[in-house]
């Protein structure tokens, strides 16, 4: 017999929560992403993260810890050498990830793929550089509108990004080229963790707005996950957000797309009302895109703000044969120098309405705890080759 029946994993897309010991080899020397929002913003309105415990696990300015909070809490590291989004989420599920993925942060992409690409597309690329996505469009997309030629862009992340307006370059056209954009990047010199339609609408500076159809080509996971063992189980694995993406499908019975963070937890708070058994695995992915790489400390903070406010809808709707974990996948933190992720530790808050006790848990030297758990949880063995291990027995 199982203790829950339905599990919530929340990833609060890089809510880091202070540097590991390895961080300055990443270049990234005193990072913390919650405690610097909190640092830089006069008001920080978050009751239902206090009441479980979030001050308990990084200094707030604005908000003191609680003495006996809701849920258990720890701080998770990463064991895998990597501070992307796949790794994190993959490292969840058990798989640790042995070599980072690649990126063209600073040179953009070689030669060699962009002909390819443009012989293999029938467009001429335009960008290939380091960007934001809004910042390229406002500088490109008018002549991309007007030649039919292709906006191709990368980050501090391991992707290939095109852009596509839906009325003159096509959604399905973005998408074919995408299709292509994947089959050349499996090649070892070019892997890039995913290539990414980024769909737009409008005509002029000024107008552009990316639309909701956006569309990752990822990678498949290195091997199976927790999820694939859910699933082989009859289990229920629904995907909120861009979780179907970054296991391109893998393991996962239904997948919900967010059209942002507040969207994603609506969506989440309607599953709840659901009969189901198994897992529902969300991600948020705002704070990172729209406020952790924009280096925006008060835009993040609202962020949190909103997911706050949901949360405190999601948590009367908790029976108690639920387990809900709120974590993130790295760390972004929005006064750092650069755009890139920060190598940092993650929150873990574990609470369901049945629990006896609350309060810390030892610190981990991995986020597969959580893949481990949540199997363990169902009386499912992890597979072959896969880290972790369960703490089910410290959630009473």
């Amino acid at each position: 017999m199982s203790r829950w029946n339905r599990i919530f994993v929340v990833v609060l897309d890089s809510l880091g929560v202070g540097a590991m010991a390895d961080s300055e080899e990443f270049g990234d020397v005193g990072v913390n992403t919650l405690e610097h929002i909190s640092e830089s913003v006069e008001r920080f309105d978050i009751p239902n993260l206090r009441r479980m415990g979030i001050a308990n696990l990084s200094h707030l300015k604005q908000v003191e810890p609680v003495e006996k909070p809701l849920a258990y809490y720890a701080k998770l590291n990463e064991k895998s050498r990597s501070k992307d989004t796949m790794t994190g989420h993959w490292e969840m599920m058990g798989l640790e990830g042995k070599k980072p993925f690649i990126t063209f942060t600073e040179t953009g992409f070689p030669p060699e793929l962009i002909r390819e690409l443009e012989e293999r597309t029938g467009h001429k690329v335009i960008g290939n550089k380091s960007a934001s996505g809004t910042e390229i469009l406002e500088e490109l997309a008018e002549e991309e509108i007007a030649t039919g030629h292709m906006i191709v862009y990368t980050s501090a992340d391991s992707v290939l990004q095109i852009c596509g307006n839906e009325e003159t370059f096509d959604l399905k056209e973005l998408y074919r080229c995408c299709e292509i954009a994947r089959e050349l990047t499996m090649k070892d010199e070019w892997k890039v963790g995913r290539v990414i339609a980024r769909p737009y609408l409008g005509r002029k500076k000024g107008e552009f707005v990316r639309t909701s159809n956006r569309h990752d080509y990822a990678l498949k996971p290195t091997g199976k996950t927790a999820l694939d063992v859910l699933k082989e189980a009859g289990l229920d694995v629904i995907s909120i957000g861009k979780i179907k993406d970054i296991f391109d499908g893998e393991g996962i019975t239904r997948a919900l797309k967010s059209k942002s963070s507040v969207h994603g937890m609506e969506q989440t708070i309607e599953v709840a009302k659901e009969d189901f058994r198994g897992l529902c695995f969300v991600n948020l992915v705002d704070f990172d895109a729209l406020w952790g790489h924009r280096r925006n400390p008060v835009g993040y903070a609202e962020e949190i703000e909103k997911f706050d406010c949901n949360l405190g809808v999601l948590l009367p709707l908790l029976k108690d044969d639920d387990l809900l974990i709120l974590t993130a996948d790295h760390g972004n933190d929005p006064t750092y120098t650069g755009t890139d992720h920060t190598r940092e530790k993650v929150p873990f808050l574990a609470y369901s309405p049945s629990m006896q006790g609350s309060g810390p848990l030892p610190e981990t030297d991995t986020f597969a705890i959580i893949g481990a758990t949540i199997t363990d949880n169902f009386g499912l063995a992890m597979p072959e080759g896969t880290i972790g291990y369960s703490i089910l027995e410290k959630l009473r």
